[in-house]
């Protein structure tokens, strides 16, 4: 077979992936295809075929020029890791999904190919329309940026982006869209620069905060992330893999809560709390702790610097439905 071409970005942890879940065979589905580096090396490493899941069908377009030569091994499935059993079942022409999948891998961060195209609007180091669509569809930033309340962007930039100048930033916001419509990206950077101190050598571009925010409420990624942990545990067989790999805190912190409770086997309790009733975890950790890139990946790819890999294993208890807000997903009233 001939080699295919080399991906144009790094996949994050993909070796720590492959050593973790060793030996990798069967079934699997990347759920956040972008670029198809996961997906290539799950199918170099051994998987019998993989089913390739991703909201914006630019990433299928990018990948046709390689994706043949992995023959029927290589599925592509346009649509959002939320519906990823029902997805796998599409590609695989089957109605019944639970327990099919002998993996699932997540990568949540921002692909690549998006940030690179100025078009998108997802960078503020390019100057481009003030998009940040993921799907290329539905509410843009732009839409939103101009057209929220201050109380809503307010809450937003803090509750999805930790940004503590929020108000100030959301106060900006409203007054300069009062002058002309915000419609770029580097209008919108320009603002939040005004707002916060001049950046200092070695720190992140002031909007950093402020477009992770806005891009996380354009494609609900948090609610999207919540509702995929809750279908892969669907469509995972016993002994299945579930490797997540987060970049910022509040992502990871909701995986490792979902992580944590579906792999609790309820008990303990103390003076001051009841003893949980007992219950028969979805998943075992394996292992116990995230998993951070190596001095030498971040050397090769400053983008892993922030990235935690966690993996957990599918038992053959029944799947169950989680309160999101046990997950500690960030709530924004109003959106």
């Amino acid at each position: 077979m001939t080699a295919a071409p080399d991906p144009p970005h790094i996949p994050v942890l993909l070796g720590s992936i492959l050593r973790e879940v060793a030996p990798v065979s069967g079934l699997w589905l990347d759920a956040t295809f972008g670029a198809g580096g996961y997906a290539r090396g799950l199918l170099e490493g051994g998987a019998d075929l993989v089913i390739g899941v991703d909201r914006d069908p630019l990433a299928f377009e990018m990948a046709a020029d390689w994706a043949g030569t992995f023959g029927d091994r290589l599925r592509l499935v346009e649509g959002t890791f939320s519906d990823l059993d029902t997805l796998a079942g599409a590609a695989l022409g089957v109605a019944n999904t639970s327990g099919i999948l002998d993996g699932v891998a997540l990568d949540l961060g921002v692909s690549s190919m998006q940030l690179d195209l100025a078009e998108r609007g997802f960078s503020f180091m390019r100057d481009g329309p003030l998009d940040m669509r993921m799907g290329q569809s539905g509410v843009s930033a732009e839409d939103l940026v101009n057209d929220a309340p201050e109380e809503l962007l307010a809450n937003i930039l803090f509750q999805y982006g930790e940004e503590r100048a929020s108000r100030r930033i959301a106060r900006s916001i409203v007054a300069e869209r009062l002058k002309y419509r915000i419609s770029t990206t580097l209008q919108l950077a320009g603002i939040v620069e005004k707002c916060l101190p001049r950046k200092k050598p070695g720190q992140s571009h002031p909007a950093t905060r402020s477009f992770q925010a806005i891009r996380i409420a354009v494609n609900d990624e948090f609610g999207q992330l919540a509702q995929g942990l809750m279908a892969a545990e669907r469509a995972l067989k016993p002994g299945g893999k579930l490797a997540v790999v987060t970049f910022h805190s509040t992502e990871d912190r909701i995986v490792k809560r979902f992580m944590t409770e579906r792999s609790s086997t309820g008990g303990g309790g103390s003076r001051y709390e009841p003893e949980a009733a007992a219950k028969t975890p979805g998943f075992t950790l394996t292992p116990k702790k995230a998993i951070a890139p190596n001095d030498d990946e971040i050397a090769r790819n400053t983008r892993a610097r922030s990235a935690k890999l966690r993996i957990a294993t599918r038992t053959d208890a029944p799947a169950l439905t989680i309160d999101l807000a046990d997950l500690g997903l960030p709530r924004v009233e109003g959106l």
